[in-house]
C-alpha cells in the first residue's frame, strides 16, 4: 500500500464508464423492466453505488476512503450499447478512481447477471476512466491514448 500520510486531503472526483452490448431482445425486456428478475436498472445501480463503498475489500492495495458521494446512471448510444457511467466524490489524500470504475464495472456485471437468461452473449466491452480531478492532477481521459 502507498504511504499517502504526507499528502493532504483534497476534494477528489472522478467519472468511469463500461458499455455493454446485447441482443435487441435483451434490450427490450430490460427497458420495459420485464425481465424474470426484476428492474435491472435499479439493482444495479444499487449494486454500483454499494461495490464502489467495498472498493478497499475487493482491491487488495486500495486505500479504504470515505465517499462524499456515488452517482452511477445509464444511457443507450446510437450503435444500441448500453452505457454505465459512474461518479464518485471525496475529501481525501488519496484519489477516487478506483471507486469509480469499480462502480461502473459492478453495474455492468449486475446488468450481465440480469439480462443473461435472454441473451448468453452479453459482451461488457470496456471499463474505463473517463475523468479523475483533485490532488495535484486534473486528467481528463479523451481519444489522445494514442
Amino acid at each position: 500500500m502507498v504511504d499517502v500520510s504526507g499528502k493532504p486531503p483534497t476534494l477528489r472526483t472522478a467519472r468511469a464508464q463500461a458499455r455493454i452490448r446485447m441482443s435487441a431482445a435483451a434490450r427490450a425486456a430490460l427497458v420495459a423492466a420485464t425481465l424474470p428478475k426484476g428492474d435491472a436498472f435499479v439493482t444495479a445501480q444499487i449494486a454500483g453505488i454499494m461495490a464502489a463503498k467495498r472498493t478497499a475489500e475487493l482491491i487488495p492495495l486500495a486505500h479504504p476512503i470515505a465517499l462524499s458521494s456515488v452517482d452511477v446512471s445509464f444511457a443507450w448510444d446510437e450503435d444500441g450499447l448500453l452505457r454505465v457511467e459512474s461518479a464518485a466524490r471525496t475529501t481525501a489524500p488519496t484519489g477516487v478512481e478506483m471507486e469509480a470504475m469499480v462502480a461502473a464495472a459492478v453495474a455492468a456485471l449486475t446488468i450481465y447477471d440480469m439480462t443473461k437468461a435472454l441473451d448468453r452473449w452479453i459482451d461488457i466491452e470496456s471499463v474505463r476512466l473517463l475523468e479523475k480531478t483533485g490532488g495535484k492532477s486534473l486528467r481528463q481521459a479523451q481519444d489522445d491514448r494514442g
